[in-house]
């Protein structure tokens, strides 16, 4: 095989593990839904590392912390609520306008403070 030849074949096989890596990268899913008096929100990191994170919903001026939460199966699940029956059942509280403008970032943040996945969404608005 050629130099050359061999040139090739170490980009393409480098390559290959970069679309890899990109594959396993972390994930954030963010969903959320706001009405006049109440705003709702998940957070939910996916192909996560073990290990343990938090998570931040981000809106306007707003901002709300949940965790830390221990990744189980390369996940970590969190819901924010003004909804007091969800807040009971684990949401972490959140004011019923905290969301503005319908749009929310989610964030995954693992144990040293570094974001490992952050996207934002425009919720959905219900009457």
């Amino acid at each position: 095989m050629s130099s050359s030849s061999q040139f090739i074949a170490a980009c393409v096989v480098a390559l290959g593990a970069v679309v890899a890596f990109d594959a396993a990268a972390a994930a954030v899913r963010v969903t959320c839904e706001v009405r006049a008096n109440r705003s709702k929100i998940s957070v939910d990191g996916k192909a996560l590392a073990a290990g343990t994170y938090t998570t931040e919903a981000i809106s306007g001026g707003n901002s709300a912390t949940a965790g830390p939460a221990k990744a189980r199966r390369g996940q970590v699940e969190t819901d924010y609520d003004s909804n007091p029956a969800d807040i009971a059942e684990g949401a972490t509280a959140i004011a019923s306008n905290f969301i503005q403008g319908a749009s929310v970032t989610g964030k995954v943040i693992d144990s040293s403070g570094n974001t490992v996945a952050v996207d934002t969404v425009l919720c959905r608005v219900k009457n």
